[in-house]
């Protein structure tokens, strides 16, 4: 983690300087060891977390983990039961939601039925009682920038969900707000919207230049737009760092397990070194007790080759840009097997697998 941000500013009236197409720059953010419980169960659990200016961070995590918490806790719409929060230098812990200079968007729409996306995105301004013609200038201008530049006088129901969402983004955006908070705001989405915005988002973000907190429970969501990933578990960061450092080099057996597909290989630990199918290979992560333990092999790590270890073909899946093949060895163990799409193996036929020889996690075998 990097140091606590020591620059101050005043948080009621950080991020009034930009234009309407571009917020100021984007602000440091740090949670420093902050404690949420709810009825004697710690939703987070002691979390401290630095984000750079500009930087995007996604939270991933299976659900209760805390993510959204953190996310509510930085926001202001929950109130932390002990430790920081700093925007730019200043503890924003006491300070109320519409002081603290952050923009929002959540998984529902919450757009106002009665006004057009226009006026939706006008709302804000208007609560800062910003001059009318001001106020339609850069809601227009932000209604470009998300793309819908000729929406603006379509009311709610006349938007298509991945419309609605972009009013809904170019409402948090027009306030010129130096962080911004996304929470799972692509999941009531078709996969194909979904990927579209997802890009779109994280262009605009770019462009702006705007810390960003995004919340998911879809890793590949997480890894496709993220600077860095922040897997959560109970309370508590397991691990964060860039998406490439979770996939390739996971601390934990946790991370390696929900960050990607992995095969859960039966092999036995002795020092850093784990035997699977006869290949020693070299352990992720902290030192662990010798004995037995599942290896979490990735499916792109076996190979279908000429000889190696024998196995017979259960099924096989086309993919698009690949294809994954599921076999099983002759001492019953079931591996998903990842590779090009010119090899197409059949139902019940025999083929032999080798292990890349790339370093795993593992986790102990009750």
């Amino acid at each position: 983690m990097t140091e606590t941000p020591t620059r101050t500013t005043d948080a009621s009236t950080a991020g009034s300087a930009g234009t309407a197409g571009t917020p100021a720059t984007g602000a440091t953010v740090a949670l420093v060891d902050v404690t949420k419980q709810y009825a004697g169960h710690r939703a987070l659990d002691g979390i401290s977390l630095d984000i750079r200016p500009g930087e995007f961070i996604a939270l991933l995590g299976p659900s209760g983990c805390g993510k959204t918490t953190a996310l509510r806790a930085l926001s202001g719409l929950e109130r932390i039961d002990s430790g920081s929060i700093h925007i730019d230098g200043v503890d924003v812990a006491d300070v109320p939601v519409n002081r603290r200079d952050i923009g929002m968007v959540f998984q529902s729409y919450s757009l106002f039925p009665h006004l057009t996306a226009l006026q939706n995105i006008e709302f804000g301004l208007r609560m800062r009682k910003v001059p009318a013609g001001e106020r339609r200038r850069r809601a227009a201008e932000t209604l470009d920038l998300v793309g819908l530049g000729h929406f603006g006088a379509r009311y709610a129901h006349q938007l298509s969900g991945g419309q609605q969402q972009r009013v809904a983004l170019a409402r948090a955006l027009v306030t010129r707000p130096r962080v911004l908070l996304l929470d799972e705001p692509l999941s009531a989405l078709d996969a194909k919207v979904r990927v579209q915005l997802r890009d779109e988002i994280r262009r605009i973000q770019t462009d702006l230049g705007i810390t960003t907190v995004f919340v998911t429970h879809d890793q590949e969501e997480a890894l496709a737009v993220a600077d860095r990933v922040a897997v959560m578990r109970e309370g508590t960061i397991e691990q964060i760092g860039t998406p490439e450092q979770l996939y390739a080099t996971p601390s934990t057996a946790f991370v390696a397990d929900f960050v990607g597909l992995s095969n859960r290989v039966p092999g036995v630990l002795a020092g850093e070194r784990v035997t699977v199918l006869g290949t020693a290979l070299e352990l992720l992560g902290d030192p662990q007790p010798d004995g037995a333990v599942f290896a979490l092999v990735r499916p792109e790590d076996i190979r279908l080759t000429d000889s190696g270890i024998p196995a017979t073909v259960v099924a096989s899946s086309f993919l698009g840009s690949l294809r994954r093949t599921q076999v099983r060895t002759d001492d019953d163990v079931l591996l998903s097997v990842q590779h090009e799409v010119g090899t197409h193996p059949q139902q019940g036929e025999r083929v032999f697998i080798t292990l890349t020889g790339r370093p795993v996690a593992a986790t102990p075998r009750a």
